[in-house]
């Protein structure tokens, strides 16, 4: 199989990355699905998807600090001590000191990370360089097809995709200030965001269960990136999509309501266990991607699964939650 690497930002280094299950993954997305696809459809129903993370995520460790170490997971910053992380689970869900160490630039336009994750910035403008037409999703099917306003509004823009693995903090945060307008969930599949399967499915992206949060950022106080949709999508072991806004820290959790008003880098959901992936849409013209990753997603010189099954240089990037990805423009600025 094709090794897969990323970028790492600090560096620009090429990184190997250990892909989980990455055999398992492989026979279901190849075999089981060619040859038996009532049993694949089965394979990557929520009820399968249910039983397969209470399996790994919820037997009490021996040692849970030896089980982080084991699988590259750092618990530096944790809010609760290491000692109460007992299971799988409760380690996957942990909490961090995000201000202490997610530091947040201090600037309003930037719009950051909504996850500890692998970017892909892309587009939907055949003369962008970043032009990936229906490679990861498809855009009408992604917002689903109640959503004909929200096609219109951002038809043309850009785009990225935040790609979590196992190992990373599973809460997401807040990429832009801004006021919610609409909050919507639709149903779908549990398929996994290994890059073998993303590339072998074909847009599983809008094929999964995914709830999409649309914010007005041209508010008072907000980022002024026009309106921005942050569509979270479960995968395979993700059972729920824990909507969770707080002000401050973890306190007073609150589900996404229309009228609210999200403060940028706040946390606002929490993945069960497993991988899963986060897509930020923007309107045309209103922002312009940080450079360095506009730049690693083209690069020829690195391995990448998604490279070889799309016939072009896709390549993601290691970012941490509330670093800047992107800057907005105001209203009628040039790309």
């Amino acid at each position: 199989m094709i090794q897969h690497q990323y970028i790492e930002r600090s560096s620009g280094m090429a990184v190997n990355e250990r892909l989980f299950g990455d055999r398992m993954v492989g026979l279901l997305y190849s075999r089981v699905r060619e040859q038996n696809s009532y049993l694949f459809s089965i394979l990557t129903s929520r009820r399968a998807s249910d039983l397969l993370a209470g399996v790994n995520f919820d037997i009490p460790l021996r040692n849970g600090r030896r089980f982080a170490e084991r699988n590259g997971i750092d618990l530096t910053g944790c809010l609760d001590p290491p000692e109460s992380l007992t299971t799988a689970r409760k380690i996957f869900e942990r909490r961090i000191r995000y201000e202490e160490c997610r530091p947040m630039p201090e600037m309003v336009d930037a719009v950051v990370s909504p996850a500890d994750a692998r970017v892909v910035p892309g587009s939907f403008s055949s003369d962008s360089l970043l032009f990936l037409k229906e490679k990861f999703f498809c855009f009408e099917e992604l917002l689903g097809e109640h959503s004909e306003e929200w096609q219109y509004a951002f038809r043309g823009g850009d785009f990225m995709i935040f790609r979590l693995t196992p190992d990373k903090y599973h809460y997401n945060h807040t990429p832009v200030a801004g006021r919610v307008v609409d909050f919507y969930s639709i149903e779908g599949g549990y398929h996994s965001c290994n890059p073998s399967a993303v590339v072998s499915m074909v847009t599983p992206c809008s094929k999964n269960r995914r709830v999409v949060t649309v914010i007005d950022t041209d508010v008072e106080e907000g980022t002024g990136a026009g309106l921005v949709a942050m569509v979270e999508v479960v995968a395979l072991m993700i059972g729920d999509i824990v909507q969770a806004y707080s002000d401050e820290g973890y306190e007073a959790p609150r589900s996404m309501e229309k009228g609210m008003f999200l403060r940028k880098g706040q946390p606002k959901s929490l993945f069960r266990p497993g991988s899963s992936t986060d897509i930020l849409i923007f309107q045309p013209g209103r922002i312009r991607i940080a450079e360095d990753l506009a730049a690693n997603a083209c690069r020829a010189d690195v391995s990448s699964r998604f490279s070889h099954g799309f016939g072009k240089n896709v390549v993601e990037t290691d970012v941490r939650v509330r670093s800047m990805v992107a800057t907005a423009l105001p209203k009628g600025d040039a790309r």
